[in-house]
């Protein structure tokens, strides 16, 4: 037994998870002030539940809508309008991009300067200065785990790339998880947000950052993704399928963040930022092509490290067979992508003129640099064109 690296574990500041949690809302907000933005999706009415359990405390909205994953310009605009309505903290209420433009504008509100000094990749990559705007982060879709994690994922148009806002003062202060959020979210949305959190769970797990905690949380949600993503996609209404799949969201997102991603979230990034493509879509698509090339190049590079024991553990844990081979892991996870309808990357206008200009973005992606065993620009390029 290899002894255990060191290793640390943050999260958000307070975790309240539960069906009908929502409703306590205002007694949670009171401690932030008396007027909240709201960030939230582009169908406001969904909000307004929220909006009207906060008027019942006193707590004042204003909504702010997000029309698709955020843009860096949507949080400047945010920043301007939280300002001028004097709102005192920030809410985010939906799915990864609400969630995360709220985390990104909550940011902001309080440092000076301009979202560039502080963005990776494409800015100053600056630290933030001061400690953000009181946030709470409430998902309403079971995928990103954003609401326990320290950066927002922001795309810029202008430079076809998604980049992150990080800091670990970004972690929210409550992160409010209601399962009931999710009860009316369609199926496609339900396996490409369901597909996302297994992703988010097996990637940390195998990843080269892993450690004893996040460990834990990722064979809990691997066991709970494995026997409700599946019942939660043919039937919505399955409270306890919903129930899981929050968690399994939720752990997915605290290991993300304490360890580290892998192959398929060094691709989705640069994905995201160059087509029009929706990112718990992109990690289905690429995670059983991405799973099948780091075992062989595990088995022929670097067959005595921990990864491979690793592989055969998950595959246990999908399948619920104690005697699953790693190969049978990846073959489940190929069947339920498959059951569940995902889309490959050409449906998105992703071809094979573009897999050397994908290739060298993700080589630079920072999920990239955890995968557990380094994949040379050809193991990259078959991994994409199997995924077209």
């Amino acid at each position: 037994m290899n002894p255990t690296m060191p290793f640390e574990f943050a999260t958000a500041t307070r975790i309240v998870f539960g069906p009908g949690r929502l409703r306590e809302i205002g007694s949670f907000a009171k401690e932030f002030g008396r007027r909240a933005m709201v960030v939230t999706g582009r169908d406001l009415r969904r909000a307004q539940p929220l909006v009207e359990l906060l008027r019942k405390d006193g707590i004042g909205a204003s909504l702010f809508p997000i029309a698709g994953e955020p843009l860096v310009e949507d949080v400047r605009r945010g920043v301007a309008l939280a300002k001028k309505e004097q709102c005192d903290f920030i809410i985010g209420f939906g799915g990864g991009s609400a969630v995360d433009a709220a985390k990104a504008i909550a940011a902001l509100l309080t440092n000076e300067g301009e979202l560039s000094d502080y963005l990776e990749v494409i800015g100053r990559g600056q630290p933030l200065t001061n400690p953000p705007a009181g946030f709470i982060a409430i998902p309403t879709t079971a995928g990103t785990g954003s609401e326990v994690t320290r950066n927002a994922v922001l795309a810029s148009p202008e430079h076809r790339v998604k980049v992150s806002l990080r800091s670990p003062r970004m972690l929210p202060r409550i992160a409010l998880v209601d399962p009931e959020l999710t009860l009316e979210l369609p199926p496609a949305l339900t396996a490409s947000t369901g597909l996302d959190a297994l992703t988010q769970l097996i990637e940390p797990y195998v990843c080269s950052r892993a450690n004893p905690m996040t460990d834990a949380l990722c064979r809990e949600g691997m066991v709970r993704a494995a026997r409700s993503l599946r019942a939660a996609y043919e039937n919505g209404r399955n409270a306890a399928a919903r129930e899981d799949m929050a968690l399994a969201s939720l752990f997915g997102g605290m290991a993300l963040a304490n360890a580290g991603l892998g192959a398929v979230h060094g691709f989705a990034a640069p994905i995201g930022g160059m087509f029009p493509a929706p990112h718990g879509a992109v990690c289905a698509a690429l995670l059983p092509h991405v799973m099948e090339m780091n075992l062989s190049a595990l088995r022929s590079r670097q067959s005595e490290g921990e990864a491979l024991p690793r592989y055969r553990a998950l595959a246990r844990w999908l399948t619920g067979a104690e005697a699953a081979t790693a190969d049978e892991g990846v073959e489940w996870v190929r069947k339920l992508v498959s059951d569940l309808k995902t889309p490959p990357l050409r449906t998105y206008g992703i071809g094979r003129t573009h897999t050397d200009d994908v290739v060298e973005k993700a080589t630079q992606a920072s999920s990239m640099k955890a995968n557990p065993i380094v994949l040379t620009r050809e193991e990259l390029a078959a991994v994409l064109e199997q995924a077209m």
